[in-house]
């Protein structure tokens, strides 16, 4: 909306007031919609249900139980109108985020409801082959729709990026069929979006972590989507990539504040209501801007966790097949793996900013890759 009623300031530049009037929109809207949520959500007695299977777990955890979770409901209105007023409703890019938002957004808040409301019939949310169909769904039809119109990307020199993927350490572009694109942008959004849900299991460490990666994504953004960055990093240039830095700087906004009430001890947790949106945000931007190894090397928190839970499932099962039934065995305590420190001794703080700690250590890994090009 901004943009078009200032169209020709923003058409010759304006992109960084965009992006700071997107960021403190959000954070000014998560503040102050926060406490009323907050209130809400108590009232409606839509609690977190703390139900590990691991009796010590629960019992450390017993004391969230009266902590409201669907906070994620917070992010996604506060993107969701910052990118209304700051975006530019007429680049694909926005709006494909936009549905993705939506769409992720709904899908994490029915398995959010159906957990809270419903716990007494035995459902415990959505199955997981459920949100997986939905999710792969979202992630096919956007690879469709970006790779056809993503030939409106193609350079001058008649180089297309949109359909390229690059790795770090090289400036050369491997072209991508439709089927491996699509393939990645299932890949990239289903792992990012399934990995920050695993992750959002304690006060703030999720939201941090979040934070630090949506940062990186919000440098690359910037960098491929203007020509003069581009060509001092030896990075495609994406053209109408700019566009995601105002995505980016809406999640942080919204964040930041939303870690205001989430920091230890938790007022309100974000639920899958805003952990699957969120995590296929980060997943969607980096495959728009081409620097999917960028987000795997950024993101390596997340994907610690879901590795976690990968080889926890796998080693169990392997080893309970080669007891002929009897009980399998586990490589941690619990998984994910921040609650096999947890169980360990850790206070839940420490184990927290150890994470976030880590999550700056890959970030600047991540950022590092892009200047040995």
């Amino acid at each position: 909306m901004i943009y078009w009623l200032f169209k020709s300031y923003f058409e010759s530049g304006g992109l960084g007031l965009r992006i700071g009037g997107a960021g403190v929109l959000s954070f000014v809207l998560v503040i102050l919609l926060g406490p009323r949520m907050i209130r809400f959500l108590i009232r409606k007695k839509i609690g977190d249900v703390p139900d590990f299977d691991h009796a010590d777990l629960n019992e450390i955890t017993r004391h969230k139980s009266t902590t409201p979770t669907m906070g994620g409901v917070l992010l996604v209105i506060a993107i969701f109108f910052s990118l209304l007023l700051f975006g530019n409703l007429r680049n694909m890019y926005i709006n494909s985020g936009l549905m993705a938002l939506v769409w992720l957004g709904v899908l994490g808040g029915v398995d959010d409801w159906l957990k809270l409301r419903h716990a007494s019939t035995g459902r415990d949310g959505l199955k997981s082959w459920e949100k997986l169909v939905f999710q792969v769904g979202l992630a096919v039809l956007l690879s469709v729709y970006v790779y056809k119109y993503g030939g409106a990307s193609q350079t001058a020199e008649g180089d297309n990026p949109a359909h390229k993927l690059f790795l770090p350490f090289t400036s050369e572009g491997i072209n991508l069929p439709f089927v491996a694109y699509a393939f990645i942008m299932v890949l990239v959004m289903t792992g990012s979006s399934n990995a920050v849900n695993l992750t959002d299991g304690m006060d703030g460490l999720a939201a941090g972590n979040l934070i630090i990666v949506t940062t990186v994504l919000l440098i690359v953004s910037w960098i491929v989507g203007v020509v003069k960055w581009a060509d001092v990093f030896n990075l495609p240039f994406v053209p109408y990539s700019a566009e995601m830095t105002v995505i980016c700087a809406a999640m942080l906004g919204a964040l930041l504040g939303f870690l205001w009430y989430n920091a230890h001890p938790a007022a309100v947790f974000m639920g899958d209501t805003g952990s699957l949106p969120l995590g296929g945000l980060i997943g969607y931007i980096a495959v728009i801007t081409r620097q999917e190894v960028v987000l795997l090397i950024a993101g390596g928190v997340f994907v610690m966790e879901a590795l976690s839970v990968i080889l926890q499932v796998g080693v169990f099962k392997w080893t309970k097949r080669r007891t002929g039934g009897m009980e399998g065995r586990r490589l941690f305590r619990c998984a994910p793996i921040h609650h096999h420190f947890h169980l360990g001794g850790w206070p839940e703080t420490k184990v927290v900013a150890r994470f976030w700690i880590l999550g700056i250590i890959f970030a600047l890994l991540a950022l590092g890759t892009l200047k040995l090009r």
